[in-house]
């Protein structure tokens, strides 16, 4: 059984460093020695979907490169302000898929549970910018009626958690949550997605870890790393904790055009996955939200990319090439 740990009035020390995050387009600016130039658009960009970085991933970007992979993932660009026909505000038809506030049911056999809008860094081809996280929760008053209707549908054996980031939540709700899907006989794993332990270290503190050691070997935890210059050492040694307790750990990323879009970056990024205990997981073609056309690659370009690292690389280091289509019954696979 999972159990809570942490006091209700304590403030963690990650809440203390997430609280630091940038929110200023000018001093992300400021911060990385780039030119004042980019400002009028990041503020005109930051002003539809705001900024935030925490410091721990601006540590990892090089001062004065405005190509900087991290830093690309993060920094509002006037573009995002110009319309872009295929690119909506729901590109993966979660709205439709809504079964009851804050539950999405697509795919046979698991639900996914929207628990918290909150994320600790705003990815700039974020799929959910546009989501209506204020209706779309599964909040404490809702949190009974999305429960009783797992128990009450067998055929559910897996249920993911996200967001925003599940890990955005306190220690006590994410593991009274876990402890309360935990008792429900047919749910035989248990997913987080989340970017918090790559961007925000500081979350996988002792409590967490504490509490996630009984259901270990049911927990399936689902990072977010599009470069291996995202993984520093303190993020090695998180990600360690986590193996540690028998949790599967595997990642999927996001194929983005200037970022991980050639052959050294892909193959650098599998390799250092594997060397933290991390699996290679999906390489997902970019949801076309709206705000974030200038990130895509096309499909010709991507399977030419995967046609190349399956050379270079054995199977198992091999993400699978995959989009989301609204309404299919699972990801569609664009690489064999």
């Amino acid at each position: 059984m999972i159990t809570r740990t942490a006091p209700t009035w304590q403030i963690e020390n990650w809440q203390k460093a997430l609280a630091r995050a940038i929110r200023d387009p000018a001093e992300l600016l400021r911060r990385l020695e780039l030119p004042d130039t980019l400002l009028p658009g990041a503020q005109r960009a930051a002003d539809l979907f705001p900024l935030r970085v925490t410091e721990s991933f601006l540590s990892r970007m090089e001062k004065g490169n405005p190509a900087d992979p991290l830093l690309r993932q993060v920094l509002p660009l006037h573009t995002e302000t110009e319309a872009s026909p295929g690119f909506g505000i729901d590109p993966v038809g979660d709205l439709a898929a809504t079964a009851l506030p804050g539950l999405l049911h697509k795919y046979q056999g698991r639900v996914l549970l929207m628990t918290t809008g909150a994320c600790a860094i705003h990815c700039r081809y974020c799929f959910r910018r546009h989501y209506p996280y204020g209706e779309g929760c599964a909040g404490q008053s809702e949190l009974a009626a999305v429960l009783a209707h797992i128990a009450a549908d067998s055929t559910i054996s897996e249920v993911i958690l996200s967001g925003g980031d599940p890990l955005s939540l306190t220690n006590n709700r994410l593991l009274d949550l876990l402890s309360r899907l935990d008792r429900i006989p047919h749910i035989q794993r248990l997913r987080i997605h989340t970017r918090l332990p790559v961007v925000l270290p500081e979350r996988i503190d002792d409590n967490l870890l504490n509490g996630l050691a009984d259901p270990a070997d049911r927990l399936v935890v689902v990072l977010h790393i599009n470069h291996a210059n995202e993984i520093d050492p303190t993020v090695a040694a998180k990600l360690g904790e986590l193996r540690r307790l028998g949790i599967t750990l595997l990642n999927q990323a996001v194929l983005l055009s200037g970022i991980n879009d050639d052959l050294t970056a892909l193959k650098t990024l599998s390799e250092r996955l594997f060397s933290v205990g991390v699996l290679p997981y999906y390489l997902h073609q970019l949801d076309r939200v709206q705000g974030a056309h200038h990130f895509h690659v096309e499909k010709d370009a991507a399977m030419a990319l995967m046609a190349a690292l399956r050379r270079e690389l054995p199977g198992y280091l091999l993400p699978r090439l995959v989009e989301e289509i609204s309404g299919a019954d699972a990801k569609r696979p664009l690489f064999y």
